[in-house]
Formats: C-alpha cells, sequence, structure tokens
C-alpha cells in the first residue's frame, strides 16, 4: 500500500515503525526537521519538510494516489484541514485524530464522509477503551472476545504456584482436555514466542491462549488467583484517560477516582456524577490508604508520569489489589510489566497504532488486537471462496512459521481446530501473527 502521514510525533512515530516493518510504501510529513531526520535515521521511508495543509506538499508526498492518509498531528485544524485536501486530491482514504470528543461521537454522520474524513481517532477514548476491556476480567493480564464470546483471548502470568512453571501444556493436560483451547504466543523476558508441544513454560511468562466457551474454564484453572467480583475501582489521574475511564466504568462499577489539582476536582466532580472525586496526590499513600485503597478490586493509574504510575500500582499490589493497570509513556517499559509486579501496562499511542492498522491490513479483516508488550497482532479473517486457504485442511497449509491459526468460528460456533479441519467459506478465522509473517498470513485470506 502507498500511505502518506502527516505528523511525526508519538502517534506517527509508531504508525510509521509498524508500516516500515512490513515494507509498505509510506511518506511521513512534518515541519519539525529533527524530527525527520530521526525518523529518517531509524525507519525505511520517505520523508518530506513542511506542512500538511500545503497543496504542494502533500503532491510532493504523493497524496492523489495514496491508498491512505493519516493525519495524526498535535493541532486538530491541521489533520482535519489536510484531510479534506487529500480526499479531493484523490487519497482513497482518510483518518484523522481529533481531541474534540464531539467529533469521536460524530464520526459515523453521513456529514463526515460527504467532506472526506472516513475515520477519525481520539487515543484517549480508545485507551479508555481498552482500559474497560482489561477490567473485565481482573484475574487475567489480558482479554479480547470475538463475535460475542464465541471465542476469547485469554492472557495468563506463570508464577511460582502455577501448574505450567517447568512443564509443557501436554504434561499439564495430557489427556486430550485441549482441544478446546490453544496456546498461540509466549511472551518471555521481551521477546514473543510462537510455542510448540515442546514448549516447557518458565516463571514470568506471559501465556496467551484462545479458547472456546468451554476452554475458559481451563485456562482459568491455570491461574493461581481466584476470580471474584468487580465492585470496587481507583483511577488515579485526572486526566483525559481518567475522565473517559471513570465515564465508561462509573456505569458498571464503584469509581473513586484522585486528583492534585483542585480545579480539575471541581470540574471532574461536575461532569462525573456517579464518580467519587477525591483531591489529593496519587504519589500519597497515607491519603490512599484512607480512602480504603486495599478495598479495591482494580487500581489504574492514568497521571502524566509514568514512573507514578507504576510505583502506585506497585504499592496497591503491595496491599493486595487484584488488578493494577498503568499508563506508560515509554514504550520500553511496557516489557517491565513481566517483571516489576504491575499486571498490565498500556500505551495510547500503541493503541492508536493498533486501530489505525485495521484499515491497512488486507483480505476481509473483521477484528483486530494487540497483546501489551508482545510483538504481535491478533486478527479475525473471514475465509472466502477466493481465499487461498478456502477448502484446505489445516496439516496441508503452508503456514508461517511465525503465526499461528488459534480458533475458528462456523455458523455461530467457536471451534478450535485440528491438523485434519478443513476450512469453509465464511469461516471467521483467528490467527495470531508476528510482524515478519503477517504478509504472508494475508496473502491466504486475499
Amino acid at each position: 500500500m502507498k500511505i502518506v502521514i502527516a505528523g511525526a510525533g508519538d502517534v506517527g512515530f509508531h504508525v510509521a515503525r509498524l508500516l516500515a516493518l512490513e515494507s509498505h510504501e509510506t511518506t511521513l510529513i512534518d515541519t519539525d526537521e529533527e524530527k525527520l531526520d530521526y525518523v529518517a535515521k531509524h525507519l525505511d521511508l520517505h520523508t518530506i519538510h513542511g506542512s500538511c495543509t500545503s497543496f504542494k506538499v502533500l503532491r510532493d508526498a504523493g497524496t492523489d494516489m495514496c491508498d491512505l492518509f493519516i493525519a495524526v498531528t498535535s493541532f486538530e485544524d491541521a489533520n482535519f484541514t489536510s484531510a479534506v485536501i487529500a480526499k479531493r486530491m484523490g487519497a482513497k482514504k482518510t483518518i484523522v485524530r481529533v481531541s474534540n470528543v464531539e467529533f469521536m461521537l460524530s464520526r459515523k454522520d453521513a456529514f463526515m464522509k460527504d467532506i472526506g474524513i472516513d475515520e477519525v481517532i481520539l487515543p484517549e477514548t480508545l485507551a479508555a477503551e481498552e482500559i474497560k476491556r482489561l477490567v473485565s476480567h481482573a484475574v487475567l493480564t489480558d482479554h479480547f472476545s470475538f463475535e460475542r464470546g464465541k471465542l476469547s483471548l485469554m492472557g495468563i502470568k506463570v508464577d511460582k504456584d502455577s501448574k505450567l512453571l517447568n512443564r509443557t501444556l501436554r504434561e499439564v493436560f495430557p489427556n486430550g482436555e485441549r482441544k478446546h483451547f490453544s496456546n498461540v504466543a509466549i511472551l518471555r523476558d521481551n521477546e514473543t514466542i510462537i510455542p510448540t508441544e515442546e514448549t516447557i513454560f518458565s516463571m514470568n511468562d506471559h501465556s496467551y491462549f484462545i479458547a472456546d466457551p468451554v476452554g475458559e474454564a481451563s485456562v482459568m484453572e491455570m491461574t493461581t488467583s481466584s476470580q471474584k467480583e468487580i465492585k470496587n475501582i481507583m483511577i488515579l489521574g485526572g486526566t483525559k484517560i481518567g475522565f473517559h475511564a471513570a465515564r465508561l466504568l462509573s456505569k458498571k462499577y464503584r469509581v473513586k477516582i484522585v486528583d492534585h489539582r483542585k480545579e480539575k476536582c471541581r470540574s471532574l466532580a461536575s461532569d462525573l456524577s456517579d464518580t467519587l472525586v477525591i483531591h489529593g496526590d496519587a504519589r500519597n499513600i497515607e491519603l490512599l490508604e484512607e480512602e480504603n485503597l486495599s478495598e479495591m478490586d482494580v487500581v489504574i493509574a492514568v497521571t502524566e508520569n509514568s514512573e507514578t504510575n507504576i510505583i502506585s500500582c506497585l504499592m496497591a499490589k503491595n496491599r493486595g489489589v487484584q488488578k493494577t493497570i498503568a499508563l506508560v509513556e515509554n514504550v520500553d517499559y511496557i516489557h517491565l510489566s513481566q517483571n516489576v509486579g504491575v499486571d498490565t501496562m498500556i500505551n495510547k499511542r500503541l493503541i492508536a497504532a493498533n486501530f489505525i492498522f485495521r484499515y491497512i491490513r488486507k483480505g476481509d479483516v473483521l477484528a483486530m488486537a494487540g497483546l501489551h508488550g508482545a510483538d504481535c497482532e491478533v486478527l479475525e479473517f473471514e475465509v472466502n471462496s477466493e481465499s487461498s486457504i478456502h477448502h484446505k485442511s489445516l496439516d496441508r497449509l503452508k503456514f508461517p512459521a511465525g503465526a499461528r491459526i488459534g480458533g475458528v468460528i462456523r455458523e455461530g460456533e467457536g471451534i478450535i481446530p485440528d491438523e485434519q479441519f478443513m476450512f469453509k467459506d465464511k469461516d471467521h478465522v483467528v490467527v495470531l501473527s508476528k510482524p515478519e509473517s503477517i504478509s504472508k498470513v494475508e496473502n491466504l485470506f486475499s
């Protein structure tokens, strides 16, 4: 694909980095020469110095022939203007980063299509939606449902009490119990492993499974924590992500939000009628204990300081909180969650980049998820009569080594396929793939 990105900031850089791994023809526009120099030294793509609202710059970038134009600068008006111009020039699809929630709520309106905007993203609301998803299954490190639970992606951590520790999956389940789930990936010491029958689980592994409704119970049995009902949630930080997370979660849970800014607390209290707003410093452990930290089921730290978020979550785990989620700005920090004790670390740029990638994937992609910290994607494809995978059994497929078929949804039923499973038209296939194998996987479904 030919893709033009306006904005070499955090989101733009991460999207460009992922595109470069897959050899897409990518051009990056920005007014900051220093950022462009950094990008040019680290990524194999074309850069153009200039304003993304300039007709000349957009023409030089080849916007008139691009498959996708992505406007993710820090300036909402520039994003809108450049996308509208790009669409008029001939860009097939446009995606715009916004900061106003009103635009998110109106993104499906015919008016947006009429002016040339195909999709809008607001990284803070995407992060809040991700937090909501993670909270729903507190005992797991990650969870994603396909087709309303017909299949589920489930992440668990191997600790000293886990039945998986120092054993293979075949040793733990020797008598065919695995027909309802499959192990698709292991995150170990910053490396993503596609496991085999002989893979031995190690301490602190984050292991990921695809399970049908019956198999979910088996995966849950591999965890050392018992799932209890989530009732009480504390959010540290009245940032945009904190606000949107509280707005979503307070519909179902009892939510407290803590922020050190008095005026911000007044604003939060006015806008969040179902949330208890507390004025105080998230680093003040005495304050948090006075607000019953140890009675919380989930603590979500989304202040503007990554280190504060990590430390706050560690304090919460030390006081028995079941689930902790920390927002981090440095992507490299995400890998620390394996070793430091925070259940899940999230990065809003990566979440936004994963969302954008739905528009880049070839084949009939129905859903897509990224695993926090793991170098892979989980995608749901639909098989059609033209697909290379159509009417072939799993053992006849030359499936790339860096990918794994986890499950299939056929006529509303989740199936964990064996080697003789034959793929049919309209099957929905859930695949986990590392970046270097994605193009090969896409070709099987396109």
